[in-house]
């Protein structure tokens, strides 16, 4: 007895010694193994080592540059990496969204994504550890498919930041708040607008915003040229005065069809003239000095040329003045477009009065029928507070309705991007339908619809009324909607939990129950959760008010994203449609959005028919989209998700279910979901 419980003691000793010897928590290697479990072309012994101890558990630094890595990254295990510094990823094939919260890692200084694929909004969350503000100093996104910038006013510790090769369209917001950065490169990104917000960057010493459609007068409306060492201004439309020593100082091909620019006399080159790759003095250039040779040589034949030249020149002047005339208007009315980012620090001068035509992508055409655009004023309902706006303001903050600021054109009307003052990001929708309301009615339908208020409703800001012409304001929806989203995932295998595990405000429960926490479960949960907040918000239209209101045009389209991926319902009691349809209507269409949420087929009548002839025949699987991963669990989920779809797209409308009655059927799907929520 006594020799038995000598062993067990030896035996517990050895197990506590062994267990001291190795870490009983997950190592940083482990977590990055699961990041990259989905990624082609990774190999788990880059980060996972036999010789891992306790003292060398922390990884600060992950560089998996050019690895011919393809595939999405599960973003949620970085968020537990609580050393690390850096990290590059660049010149791979990584694909998905970023999730808004890794910016906010305390400790990350570098980060790299360079030469991916990756797409979106960059975002940025609050966290709770670094607060409002991110530690990153050297941040590089360049091409990549990027689309929009959250205020950059966050990254307060940027040194450098390269955003090239994106399309990105506008200035970030918050430029003129990097007092610390010296390296900046947005060359290539479609951006339109004023350079004028960065001029206050004095630590500069390298500017590239070549291959844009900027305007703005050089050199006032930039940084100080004397700290640069490197600017490039090509393919541009600045104007503003050019002399010999900006040449000098950054070679002819940083202004190469730069814009129009008044040259000193003393200028001997033109600066539309490519240069070589690496500029080299006329001084010392052996095919200048030739070339001076020959020119002194055929001096007479040039002369005689060039009277030649200006005798043909002024005869067709004369003749075609005024296609001359109307082709400059046209291109000063073209190259005067208002910078987007800071509309109120930018004079805008309206030449005329109205009426004022504005004409879209499709050909459309749409005109504001007042004589002065400060007479028709914006009124606000989210921000009582901002200054006082009129259309003269929305025709700033959209470059006059441009096509650069087109968001999209839709079945109500032409839908714009703006930023008012205050950086109130919007989308303006032009209410064509609207036209024939006189202003008193179309007031009291605004009014009414900023009353209603719902987590998944997408809530009116404002409205401007200008003649005939009705204006909406939205807060701007930077992930697009769900027609966006669910078509324009990576095709093969996809990690949407990737971006979207921040989206879940009781992160700590989903940690604490590892059964919905797996990378095979979050993609579900996340198309479930999206499924909800469309019913949530359409039962509340049909029950949650004095009398159901029927939205009429329930589309992918309709439906908008938020930063954390919470849908919102658009255009509901602003179109036409809803007045000869009733709710059954609406939960038909809901049924239709539902099943190609989770076929991942664009809508049809034949994929409606087809979906439920499955369902009926016990063979509803074979419908769901192959990017969903399945498991017997959540096979079974999304199967009677689909149930739902067929239930609400029944041929006779008193037998489909009530939006109420569907919000409980869905969240039984998965009784988790009410807990998360």
């Amino acid at each position: 007895m006594k020799l038995m419980m000598l062993l067990k003691f030896l035996i517990f000793i050895s197990c506590f010694i062994l267990g001291e010897s190795t870490c009983n928590i997950t190592t940083d290697q482990e977590l990055l193994v699961k990041a990259f479990s989905s990624v082609s072309g990774f190999n788990s012994s880059w980060f996972i080592s036999h010789d891992v101890n306790c003292t060398s558990q922390h990884v600060t630094h992950v560089n998996l540059s050019s690895r011919n890595l393809n595939g999405s990254v599960s973003w949620k295990f970085f968020e537990r990496l609580s050393h690390i510094q850096t990290i590059d990823l660049s010149n791979n094939s990584l694909m998905g969204y970023v999730p808004s919260w890794l910016w906010s890692i305390p400790t990350l200084v570098e980060l790299n994504l360079s030469k991916n694929k990756l797409v979106g909004t960059i975002g940025f969350k609050i966290s709770s550890e670094s607060g409002p503000f991110s530690s990153i100093k050297n941040l590089n996104l360049s091409e990549n498919r990027f689309t929009n910038l959250a205020n950059i006013s966050h990254f307060p510790n940027l040194t450098a930041l390269d955003l090239s090769h994106n399309n990105l369209k506008f200035l970030p917001f918050g430029l003129n708040m990097l007092n610390h950065i010296q390296h900046l490169d947005i060359s290539k990104c479609n951006i339109s607008g004023n350079l004028k917000t960065i001029s206050n960057l004095h630590s500069l010493n390298y500017l590239d915003v070549s291959i844009n459609h900027m305007i703005g007068e050089f050199p006032s409306d930039f940084p100080p040229l004397s700290g640069l060492k490197f600017l490039n201004i090509s393919f541009n439309n600045f104007t503003g005065n050019l002399t010999s020593s900006d040449i000098q100082k950054f070679s002819h091909s940083a202004f190469v069809h730069a814009g129009k620019f008044n040259t000193s006399k003393n200028m001997k080159r033109s600066t539309t003239i490519v240069p070589h790759s690496i500029p080299i003095p006329p001084e010392k250039d052996p095919q200048h000095q030739e070339n001076h040779k020959k020119n002194k040589k055929n001096s007479k034949h040039k002369h005689l040329a060039l009277a030649i030249s200006v005798s043909a020149t002024i005869v067709s002047i004369s003749m075609f003045m005024y296609i001359f005339c109307m082709y400059r208007k046209r291109k000063l009315a073209k190259k005067n477009r208002w910078a987007i980012s800071k509309p109120a620090q930018i004079p805008f001068k309206v030449e005329k009065s109205g009426p004022f035509s504005f004409e879209t992508e499709s050909g459309t055409s749409w005109v504001a029928d007042i004589k002065e655009p400060s007479s028709a004023a914006v009124v606000m309902f989210e921000k009582p507070l901002i200054n006082y706006l009129t259309f003269k303001d929305l025709l700033a903050a959209t470059s006059h309705f441009g096509k650069e600021s087109l968001l999209a054109e839709g079945r109500c009307g032409p839908v714009y991007r703006a930023i008012l003052p205050g950086e109130l990001h919007v989308a303006i929708k032009v209410l064509e339908s609207a036209r024939d309301t006189d202003f008193g009615q179309m007031k009291a339908i605004f009014d009414d619809i900023s009353r209603l208020k719902h987590p998944n409703l997408l809530p009116i800001a404002g409205y401007c009324i200008a003649g005939n012409e009705k204006l909406v304001l939205y807060e701007f929806m930077a992930n697009g909607n769900l027609h966006q989203w669910l078509h324009e995932l990576p095709s093969g295998k996809t990690n949407i939990e990737d971006w979207s595990t921040d989206t879940w405000e009781h992160s700590n429960e989903i940690e604490n129950k590892p059964h919905i926490s797996s990378p095979d479960k979050m993609e579900w949960l996340t198309r479930h959760r999206v499924a909800v907040g469309i019913a949530r918000g359409l039962a509340y239209l049909h029950h949650g008010l004095s009398k159901p209101m029927v939205h009429g045009h329930l589309v992918p389209s309709n439906i908008l994203l938020s930063d954390d991926l919470e849908p919102k319902i658009a255009d509901f009691a602003l179109g036409q449609d809803w007045v000869d349809r009733s709710p059954e209507a609406d939960v038909y269409d809901f049924g239709v959005v539902l099943i190609e949420l989770l076929t991942g087929q664009i809508s049809s009548d034949e994929t409606v028919d087809t979906v439920r002839r499955l369902v009926r025949e016990g063979h509803g699987a074979n419908a769901l989209d192959s990017r969903l991963r399945r498991s017997g669990e959540t096979l079974s989920e999304m199967v009677e998700c689909l149930r739902v779809g067929y239930l609400c797209t029944a041929e006779v409308p008193w037998k489909r279910p009530t939006m109420q009655q569907v919000v409980g059927l869905l969240k039984e799907v998965n009784p988790l979901m009410e807990e998360l929520n």
